[in-house]
């Protein structure tokens, strides 16, 4: 089951900031929980360390992942993400500051949904942030929530 949540998965405090302003100056209004590094992210997604007392069948609706994390990077949470059923289908969005090539191609290997560069001018981020939020909170048809994806 989905809910309203993004996950915002930023190691840097500046980034984090700036996005989470971007998010709420394009009038976002969805709950949002930062992970600031990769294991933090998966403990979230599957109820365990910290977040065992979550509700762990309550997924996010959309995934903004950097790559570059400490303790688990990027890739391999998204390797993850994607291998599990559970988590397979989470619209996840690279947003990192990385342009490299090797990144962008891995990254949709392993089945992310967009790459997007985080710029470096304020304005030009958090245009980008709305129209990732426009695009993917209202506008994408998400696929049917279901317990076992292997039923779609």
């Amino acid at each position: 089951m989905r809910d309203n949540t993004i996950l915002l998965v930023e190691d840097n405090p500046d980034d984090e900031e700036l996005t989470l302003l971007a998010l709420k100056e394009s009038n976002i209004l969805n709950g949002i929980v930062v992970a600031r590094d990769g294991a933090e992210a998966l403990d979230y997604l599957f109820g365990t360390g910290k977040y065992a007392d979550r509700v762990a069948s309550r997924l996010p609706q959309l995934i903004l992942l950097d790559l570059k994390l400490p303790k688990l990077g990027g890739l391999e949470v998204l390797e993850r993400l994607r291998a599990d059923p559970r988590t397979g289908l989470i619209p996840v969005v690279i947003l990192t500051s990385s342009s490299e090539e090797e990144d962008v191609i891995a990254s949709y290997r392993l089945g992310a949904n967009s790459y997007v560069r985080k710029p470096v001018e304020f304005h030009q981020f958090a245009d980008a942030v709305k129209q990732l939020g426009l695009y993917w909170l209202l506008l994408n048809e998400a696929p049917p929530s279901r317990k076992n994806s292997s039923e779609i």
